[in-house]
């Protein structure tokens, strides 16, 4: 099938992470063996907005949150702990949680600063290392455990935890599980699959199992592969390739509509969907520190957080 080419879309920045906040010359176990041992002096991950507007976002490399205030003006830091925190989600009730590589689920109190592990183990086996997460309609959580599985590795898995406390490993067969979104109908979960730069298919049976799990975008290109994950009002769905530099929005159908491009660096690492009419998308640059904003002409899906 040919497709009309995707219209290019530029960015802006909308916040940077302050001189005062980067880091320099601290040991990093993450920035060891993800990085390779390069400077870096923050990893920014895991967008996501709370009620007033604030911007949430994780430092992976060095166990910290960040609140943005909703001009991008001011920046606090709202914890530093022991921690890898990867993805981030807000609950409608307003608890935060995170999914730190290295402690698993944790839930973060914004007032306080305190850091509480949530769900830590999948019964007495620890997880790989989980990646991001998001909440259905429902409550159920789903989040992605990714490690470093890869290709030489495929055992990556989706989990999801329901809101009575039953824990469902969906899939265990993942070359690299990360960024994941459902559709508009909850039926399906569509998840990146970053080593092997493609975006799967997930179909949610009534009985909570799967089946029939396929490739519904197989990208190219870029030194990374699909990260993070959104979708809009439409259906369409916006991807983050990291190491590209790109963001792509995609039609339900697999067309490729835009392409957003970083006007910093190429570890655009994910996004959500802010802006009183959520037609603003905000993109975590980690090379620079920085958050990108692109205005789109369909807004973001209203996440749980919101409902």
């Amino acid at each position: 099938m040919l497709f009309d080419p995707p219209k290019d879309l530029d960015t802006t920045v909308f916040a940077r992470i302050p001189d005062k906040f980067r880091i320099k010359g601290r040991p990093s176990p993450w920035v060891e063996v993800q990085q390779g041992g390069r400077e870096t002096d923050c990893f920014l991950e895991g967008p996501s907005f709370d009620l007033a507007g604030n911007l949430y976002v994780v430092d992976v490399a060095y166990g910290r949150v960040f609140r943005i205030s909703p001009d991008g003006g001011d920046i606090d830091l709202v914890t530093e702990y022991d921690g890898e925190p990867n993805g981030l989600k807000i609950h409608k009730d307003g608890r935060i949680f995170i999914a730190d590589y290295r402690n698993g689920i944790m839930q973060l109190d914004p007032d306080s600063g305190a850091v509480t592990p949530y769900l830590t183990r999948n019964r007495l086996q620890p997880f790989k290392g989980v990646n991001d997460l998001v909440f259905a309609s429902s409550g159920d959580l789903f989040f992605t455990d990714q490690g470093l599985t890869g290709w030489h590795d495929p055992t990556g898995c989706l989990y999801r935890y329901t809101t009575e406390g039953r824990l469902d490993c969906l899939i265990d067969t993942v070359p690299s599980p990360n960024g994941l979104v459902l559709n508009l109908d909850e039926n399906l979960c569509y998840l990146n699959v970053t080593r092997a730069n493609a975006v799967w298919r997930v179909p949610l049976l009534p009985d909570g199992g799967t089946f029939k799990v396929g490739t519904f975008l197989q990208l190219s290109g870029g030194h990374g592969g699909p990260d993070g994950l959104a979708i809009d009002e439409a259906g369409n769905l916006v991807v983050a390739h990291v190491g590209l530099g790109s963001v792509w929005v995609f039609s339900p159908l697999g067309e490729p509509l835009y392409r957003i491009r970083s006007r910093e660096g190429l570890a655009t690492t994910n996004i959500a969907y802010g802006g009183p009419e959520r037609r603003t998308l905000y993109i975590t640059e980690s090379e620079s520190g920085c958050i990108l904003q692109c205005e789109l002409p369909t807004p973001g899906r209203l996440m749980y957080s919101h409902m």
